[in-house]
């Protein structure tokens, strides 16, 4: 095997394994509304406010979320997408 088509091997082994792990880690994280901190939200605000992560302008906005384990939200004080959108109901 020429170095070539061994580094080509090795690099797409490694992105398989990354790919094969992303699942189990996003099932034991979920996101939790309302206690990011100003700049350290995960991702963008699901009301269109931002797009993208560390953008948070206040701290604990509702607004604006993290990833938490799983089961973890109540106890740090937020609240799932889940436990928003039945409020709004």
């Amino acid at each position: 095997m020429n170095k070539r088509a061994l580094i080509t091997a090795t690099a797409l082994s490694a992105l398989s394994l990354g790919l094969a792990a992303a699942p189990a880690a996003a099932q034991e994280k979920e996101k939790c509304f309302g206690i990011a901190k100003a700049g350290q939200n995960d991702c963008a605000s699901p009301t269109g406010v931002h797009s993208c992560a560390g953008q948070a302008k206040v701290d604990n906005d509702m607004g604006e979320w993290k990833f938490v384990a799983k089961g973890s939200c109540a106890k740090a004080g937020g609240k799932t997408a889940s436990e928003l959108k039945s409020q709004k109901s």
